[in-house]
């Protein structure tokens, strides 16, 4: 008995000493592979590299090493959602990786992710406090997201989606892909149904626009369409986004119609600036000529970027005869997803507005008791591109409830829906 359990012991002995060389082994051809990976990446060949990075890197593997590679692989290729996948594997579990927050924080900076960069740069500040590194492509991400933020308008519809100019990227210390050319031209039509519980007929509106970026902003000339309550109507109108700083820009707007739903003329305009802390601030007014008055209208707004998120609160105060002055306010929030292009949003309003849809009673426009009607609005958007293009579309859905023209402290609600399809080229 005494010599079989001498026998086991020795046995096992044996076995440890003749499996532990070779896992030592097995451990430094991983290395010698993962050098050799390296050293493809670093030559550009991404494709080669990857091949040997996907075996070394295991589901359950706890070296991060391999993984962090491949996910830099990834986004040197363009590959970013690949990329994104893999660095987040790490820090989930690894949260004081300074290079792999770095790489992750520049895989968004890459794929124009401004938001989510954001939201992994202040993510990555509260495990490495105030680095500094980390909080320079914070900035740079806050830049951009400015920049493809800009040129909100009351609508709360983007209208400026640029690209991250290439010195911006060229302070990036990483190896970088080749650029894509940016997309300066678009042409969107857009078509939008509002139905009602009482009295009203349904009403249709669409418009067909053309966005051109220049040097100097965004220029959107547009036709829009209505028919409401069976009178039809064409309004032409152009938008223009100055730049004028990296801290300021603003919104120009002017529309002519002859129809008689929609003013003769409107102007508008609001100046924009950036603040620090990821705030935003606006001012302006617009100027509504109807063919039975003619309305001044004081807007302001400020916007609060944080995250993935961004939360906007605007103003409309009219100025009105007799002292009387109107008010109306909205809030927008939205979430973005891989990109500034791609969200999901809510806006809120309520108040006495001037921009509310013109009503009629028996027959006769009512255009100017609008800006005395109460109402509340609700609204859902989802925009989104398409897999393998760049073209942009966009869903709405909003409910409101307003007061009668002709019964004040009665309302009547209304359902809409809408669809824009952008081509970008």
């Amino acid at each position: 008995m005494k010599l079989k359990t001498t026998y086991l012991f020795v046995l096992c002995v044996f076995t440890a000493l003749s499996v532990r060389p070779q896992e030592k082994g097995a451990a430094e051809m991983d290395n010698v592979r993962l050098a050799e990976a390296r050293n493809l990446a670093f030559e550009g060949d991404f494709k080669s590299a990857n091949a040997i990075l996907s075996e070394l890197v295991k589901p359950d593997s706890k070296d991060h090493s391999a993984r962090s590679l491949l996910a830099s692989t990834y986004s040197w290729s363009g590959e970013y959602d690949r990329a994104r996948e893999e660095f987040n594997i790490i820090t989930s579990s690894e949260r004081k990786d300074r290079d792999v927050w770095m790489a992750a924080i520049k895989n968004e900076l890459y794929a124009k992710n401004h938001a989510t960069a954001v939201g992994l740069a202040n993510k990555a500040l509260i495990f490495l406090k105030d680095d500094a590194e980390v909080m320079r492509l914070k900035t740079i991400a806050e830049e951009g997201l400015a920049r493809t933020e800009y040129g909100e308008m009351e609508s709360y519809k983007s209208d400026s989606i640029t690209t991250p100019q290439k010195k911006v990227l060229d302070t990036l210390d990483t190896k970088s892909p080749e650029g894509e050319p940016a997309l300066n031209n678009s042409i969107s039509l857009r078509n939008l149904a509002v139905v009602y519980d009482q009295r009203y007929d349904p009403m249709y509106y669409s418009s067909l626009s053309y966005k051109r970026q220049t040097p100097l902003g965004s220029i959107i000339p547009r036709i829009n369409y209505s028919n409401r309550l069976g009178t039809y109507g064409v309004q032409y109108e152009a938008d223009f986004y100055p730049k004028i700083s990296k801290r300021f820009y603003a919104y120009l707007n002017y529309g002519y119609s002859n129809a008689p739903i929609y003013p003769k003329h409107r102007v508008g305009g609001d100046l924009y600036v950036n603040l620090p802390a990821a705030f935003e601030f606006s001012a302006g007014g617009r100027y509504i000529d109807f063919e039975t008055t003619k309305v001044s209208i004081i807007t302001n707004s400020l916007g609060y970027y944080t995250g993935n998120y961004y939360f906007s609160l605007r103003s409309y105060i009219t100025p009105g005869s007799d002292n009387l002055t109107s008010y109306s306010g909205n809030l927008l929030v939205r979430k973005y997803l891989k990109d500034a292009v791609n969200y999901i949003g809510l806006n809120v309003g309520m108040g006495y507005s001037p921009e509310l849809q013109q009503l009629t009673s028996g027959g006769e426009l009512l255009a100017e008791t609008l800006l005395y009607v109460e109402s509340q609005r609700l609204s859902l958007e989802y925009q989104f591109t398409g897999k393998k293009s760049p073209n942009i579309y966009t869903a709405n859905i909003g409910a409101t409830r307003q007061e009668l023209i002709f019964d004040s402290g009665k309302f009547f609600y209304g359902i809409s829906a809408g669809l824009t399809y952008e081509v970008r080229f």
